[in-house]
């Protein structure tokens, strides 16, 4: 398909090779699918005006959602060479109403263009030679095939195609991954199940979903939602929903933070690619907005900083999620995510807060890393998560960790940042480890995935701020005296730094003693104070001294040095704790007792500063130590490297 693209060459950039090729794939793929019933849909279209009633009987009469009401095809338009662009234009025009792709690619400017530039002819004639019936491609394959035409057109273009598209074997691991706790039940007679994405791109997760389920059951009962922000992708994935015989009413285009296009609706699968790390400063209004209906909203945990609107996505899919049933059924879903949604933000903060929610609620079923190099437009570390608001009994209050970054197939040619692939094997070994859970090998002396399921809890920590007495000397020195010129304060205090210069060099290992003292002498030397200007003078003239006694205040309380302040982070449940939140005294300060106090004596928990935070250090619990090599033989490298270099050295002095 993407040869056809070298017939461009000239009138066209390569970055807009795509606006052809896309379109007129998608107007091929149509067309091959209605070959089979063009005589029955004729038929069936000549017997009403009414837009309404045409559908209805087309669909009675061929099986398929749509009609086109002209005589063209690519073929018979290219038997009048000189009208051909207007072929086209009745042929494209002749679709239904709910056949709006082509104009969010402008089709109709692109044939103008191809043909002033001598172009459409041979285009044409490209597209109608090749098959794309169902019979010789199947949905899943043109799939693959627009990930391939996506991939070169935002190559050429050089944007991020990963922004628009997943490749397919991360999308086919993140399937088989969703849908493992509900295979027995997808295959009994009848089943109906939706499936959900809202950013779909062009659609390739709800493909992947749809096929696994067929494969499963045939005869199930397959619904699919779409929400989409990009106007090319959304037609992709809309003329992709039509050709399959899905309501296309449910694939919409929007902005999911900005709007929920499904408000109040819920489903059985949610999937999702977010792009990583980008803002939210187009849709900030509407998302605090939404933020502020509370737990009638999807964003009520919490927010995440307006950099990077991936937590977003996350609650949303939560919010999407169908709620538990009687019987225990509810929603499960799966979204790819980087690694700063596992630990960003530290305790108290809006990301802190979104992790606690679903681990306090235990909506975290597992996290899966994949290897690096997945995906079209970064490198970085990757990973599914799954998550599912009706745990299997054995799950619940667990979260499960894969560790499959060793795993993955290095390409013959890389697709951009693409490197590696997860072949069958390797989902197969991934997905075997998920369903082993507690059973799973915890290190896979082969390379194959690693597993450790840990307790919800396991995850939650408090942050405890720790403060150390205020100790301060003070002197009237002319070092010290420099301070009081900074101090806005005291700088306008008339014949202060005169009646302080006469005040002496005494060392003062007491804060009360040294302002009786000094308060005295500016006495004597008419200078009065305010009780803002004493802290000040008393803070320019006192340094931190181990050896001065501690500053106290009115109550008798020692003051906090902010400079020794400290936080300590308690995981719930240290040493012989209970991991509960009732159990915060207890196990902080037996963790204080033990940790800090036989380190500083005078230091002290400010209990008012305590909060909770959650993270998920995901490579902390696969880490393995790598021991530095000898020092032997890291010498006899070195002296190999010194001699290599005397060599090159005395070659250049001959």
């Amino acid at each position: 398909m993407w040869s056809i693209a070298d017939l461009l060459r000239g009138p066209f950039k390569p970055h807009q090779y795509g606006t052809v090729i896309l379109p007129f794939t998608i107007l091929r793929r149509m067309e091959c699918v209605m070959a089979p019933q063009r005589e029955a849909m004729a038929a069936a279209v000549a017997k009403s005006e009414d837009p309404t009633m045409r559908r209805a009987l087309v669909r009675r009469a061929t099986g398929l959602p749509f009609y086109n009401s002209s005589k063209y095809t690519l073929a018979t338009a290219l038997e009048d060479p000189d009208n051909l662009a207007a072929n086209l234009i009745d042929y494209v025009n002749g679709f239904s109403t709910e056949v709006d792709v082509f104009k969010h690619f402008d089709f109709e400017a692109r044939i103008h263009h191809l043909d002033a530039a001598d172009r459409l002819i041979p285009v044409t004639q490209g597209f109608a030679k090749v098959d794309l019936s169902t019979g010789n491609v199947s949905n899943a394959g043109m799939g693959d095939l627009f990930e391939h035409l996506i991939f070169k057109d935002f190559e050429a273009s050089n944007a991020e195609a990963g922004d628009f598209y997943t490749p397919r074997d991360a999308i086919r691991l993140l399937v088989d991954l969703v849908f493992a706790e509900d295979t027995d039940a997808l295959a009994a007679p009848g089943i109906t199940r939706s499936v959900y994405d809202p950013a779909a791109g062009t659609g390739g997760m709800l493909s992947v979903a749809e096929e696994h389920l067929r494969d499963l059951n045939p005869k199930a009962n397959l619904a699919l939602y779409a929400q989409e922000i990009n106007p090319s992708s959304y037609a992709i994935a809309k003329s992709d929903m039509l050709i399959k015989g899905q309501d296309i009413a449910n694939v919409r285009m929007g902005d999911t933070l900005a709007e929920d296009l499904f408000a109040g609706e819920t489903f059985d699968f949610v999937l999702s690619n977010p792009p990583y790390g980008v803002d939210w400063k187009a849709s900030e209004k509407a998302v605090r907005a939404e933020a502020a209906r509370g737990t009638a909203g999807r964003f009520a945990p919490g927010l995440p900083s307006v950099g990077d609107g991936s937590m977003l996505f996350l609650l949303h899919l939560l919010a999407k999620l169908r709620p538990a049933d009687a019987r225990g059924n509810g929603g499960r879903g799966g979204i790819v995510l980087n690694g700063s949604p596992l630990f960003n933000g530290g305790a108290g903060s809006g990301p802190s807060e979104i992790r606690g929610h679903l681990l306090e609620n235990d909506l975290i079923d597992a996290i899966v890393a994949l290897p690096n190099d997945m995906f079209y437009n970064t490198g970085i570390a990757t990973y599914l998560w799954i998550l599912d608001n009706t745990k299997q009994p054995e799950r619940r209050g667990k979260v499960q960790l894969i560790d499959a970054t060793k795993l993955g197939t290095k390409m013959r040619k890389s697709l951009g940042s693409k490197r590696v692939e997860i072949s069958v094997r390797d989902r197969e070994q991934i997905v075997r480890a998920y369903d082993q859970f507690d059973a799973a090998p915890s290190d896979a002396a082969d390379g194959g995935p690693r597993s450790k399921a840990f307790d919800n809890l396991d995850f939650a920590y408090w942050s405890v701020t720790v403060e150390r007495s205020l100790r301060l000397s003070f002197q009237v020195t002319p070092e010290r005296l420099e301070n009081l010129s900074a101090s806005k304060p005291l700088a306008k205090v008339d014949g202060l730094v005169e009646a302080l210069g006469s005040f002496g060099d005494r060392l003062y290992l007491n804060r009360e003693e040294f302002l009786r003292d000094v308060g005295k002498h500016l006495g004597s030397h008419s200078v009065a104070l305010s009780t803002p200007q004493r802290k000040a003078l008393w803070t320019a003239l006192g340094e931190r001294d181990e050896t001065a006694d501690i500053c106290t205040d009115t109550k008798g309380r020692p003051e906090p040095d902010t400079s020794l302040r400290d936080t300590e982070i308690v995981p719930f449940g240290w040493g012989d704790n209970p991991k509960t939140h009732d159990a915060e005294k207890t196990t902080i300060q037996a963790y204080f007792d033990e940790e800090v106090a036989p380190h500083v004596p005078d230091a002290w928990i400010d209990w008012s500063k305590t909060k909770v935070g959650y993270e998920i250090p995901f490579t902390r619990h696969f880490y393995e130590y790598v021991p530095p090599r000898p020092l032997a033989e890291i010498d006899a490298d070195l002296e190999a490297s010194v001699a290599r270099i005397l060599s090159l050295l005395r070659e250049v002095e001959q």
